[in-house]
């Protein structure tokens, strides 16, 4: 009698590691969405990635540096790393990474050298349990299973040793203050408008990075009263000098006072002046130190490629559309910063109730009066050669790296009595924002599906100017992001600041920076 044949075995389900203390269960949001889409798609892709790393470790190397073009088909070997796809048999070199992104919706995969995962949404590779697991057992005893335990365990015994309390306690040293630029500025006399805005321009990582790769070098600047050559000597001091005692900023002093500019000639006095108007007069002689030594003209198009623009300014449309042609007239103009008014609102939402929580108002609704609705205006249309009713919108046609956001809290009141008011509404701040639904691009196509458009429109809170007080005795106080922390710069006072302190503040000014430089 024939022997019955043996009943294939059910596929054995891939199990996700369980939680350690102290280590995320997942690599990143993204890829715990994956998983948890079905039993299926981990198993799929756990099996995929023991795959690949087999493929890295096991056959010759020059087989992961070989990937097919995606525009031409040519077949290409690389010496930079090469990226395969964890969802599909893709290898890929690093720029089809994105347009392999856009047309299928992959967005995870594995760095042909080191076998690490990339995540495409994240923009960096992460560190997953699961799959790290694999990845050290493969290097360590060349199989995934934990059948040469012993092998592995004695490969990384050491290590193991050095991840103990009692050895990381022996041989950690904190870092000093100095590392991370966090040092207070000392109030010369009614300066803290300008320690505000100083201390935002020190924790700017774009800005830190040029002024301490001597994008500006002061040895070699001859010019007399250089603001540069003193924003120069103040970074240098912030981030290599072992001190962390406040900061006297007397050549920023002496460069500001003794500067011709006249359009800031009155924030030249020993009183409080608003630092608004010194953010843009900073900006302003760091361009021209830097740049084309050009004013930028208000209202006007204007483009350089010094520090200042590449890091702060961006471009406003202005679409002037006449109600009886329908013809359309478009405006360029550049921009430092976006002045949001906040006194026609707060009307608005006072006559809605009168409870300070129904007159408060939120960054978005801001935004939302100056960048999404239109106005009604007179317009002459060369279309119809006459005045017509017309209607005008302005957009975002290019964002900065660094968005810079003006509160609009001191108005002038004219009348029999003029005089300077502050608005003291709370205005809700997010620490991330989308500003695509501001752009001109927003208006014109359907970017629902644009992955990556929306990502490049994403901003993180980088820092935060607060006026405290009346108008004419207030005092400044920022808040500024040093890693994953706040910390509140009161001239020479700096203290650790917590993110609900942070969101409660009144801003005045407020700087966003783009994620992906982030």
């Amino acid at each position: 009698m024939a022997a019955r044949p043996a009943t294939p075995a059910s596929p054995k389900n891939a199990r996700i590691k369980s939680p350690q203390p102290g280590q995320p269960l997942f690599g990143c949001e993204h890829l715990q969405r994956l998983f948890n889409q079905d039993q299926a798609t981990t198993n799929t892709s756990i099996a995929h990635y023991k795959a690949i790393l087999r493929n890295i470790l096991e056959i010759d190397p020059i087989n992961c540096q070989t990937a097919k073009m995606t525009d031409t088909g040519k077949v290409v070997t690389s010496l930079t790393p090469t990226y395969m796809c964890l969802q599909c048999p893709s290898t890929l070199t690093e720029d089809d990474c994105v347009k392999h992104g856009s047309k299928k919706s992959h967005r995870f995969y594995v760095e042909s050298r080191t076998g690490a995962l990339y995540c495409q949404m994240c923009d960096d590779i992460v560190w997953d349990p699961t799959l790290e697991e694999l990845r050290l057992r493969k290097l360590g005893s060349g199989t995934f299973s934990g059948s040469r335990k012993r092998k592995q365990d004695d490969l990384f015994a050491a290590d193991q040793a050095k991840d103990g309390p009692s050895f990381i306690s022996a041989n950690t040293t904190a870092p000093s203050c100095k590392a991370n630029g966090l040092r207070g500025i000392y109030n010369a006399g009614a300066t803290c408008y300008q320690n505000v805005v100083l201390q935002s321009f020190l924790h700017n990582p774009i800005l830190r990075n040029f002024y301490l790769s001597d994008g500006h070098s002061s040895q070699n600047c001859e010019g007399s009263y250089c603001l540069s050559c003193a924003m120069d000597d103040m970074f240098q001091d912030f981030y290599v000098l072992e001190n962390t005692n406040g900061y006297t900023a007397a050549n920023i002093l002496s460069g500001f006072w003794i500067s011709e500019k006249k359009a800031f000639e009155n924030l030249v006095t020993t009183k409080e002046q608003d630092a608004h108007e010194f953010f843009q007069f900073l900006a302003e002689e760091l361009h021209e130190r830097n740049g084309d030594g050009k004013k930028p003209e208000i209202g006007s198009e204007h483009s350089c490629n010094c520090i200042i623009h590449q890091t702060f300014y961006g471009k406003l449309q202005s679409t002037t559309t006449c109600q009886h042609c329908s013809g359309a007239t478009n405006q360029v103009q550049s921009f430092l910063d976006l002045s949001l008014p906040l006194e026609n609102l707060a009307q608005k939402k006072g006559k809605k109730g009168s409870s300070s929580k129904a007159n408060a108002m939120t960054l978005q609704e801001c935004l939302d009066e100056e960048y999404i609705k239109q106005d009604k205006c007179e317009y002459r249309c060369n279309k119809c050669d006459s005045t017509q009713q017309a209607r005008r919108q302005t957009s975002i046609k290019r964002l900065p790296n660094v968005l810079s956001i003006q509160l609009k809290r001191f108005e002038f009141k004219q009348g029999r009595n003029e005089r300077a008011a502050k608005i003291d509404t709370p205005v809700h701040f997010p620490l991330s924002i989308n500003m695509l639904p501001y752009t001109t691009r927003a208006r014109s196509t359907d970017v629902s599906e644009n992955y990556e458009l929306q990502r490049s429109c994403i901003y993180d809170l980088l820092s935060v100017v607060v006026h405290v007080g009346e108008i004419d005795t207030g005092h400044y106080v920022a808040y500024c992001r040093v890693g994953d922390q706040w910390f509140a710069f009161n001239d020479h006072k700096v203290e650790l600041a917590s993110v609900s302190h942070v969101l409660g503040a009144r801003a005045y000014l407020l700087f966003y920076i783009v994620r992906s430089l982030a």
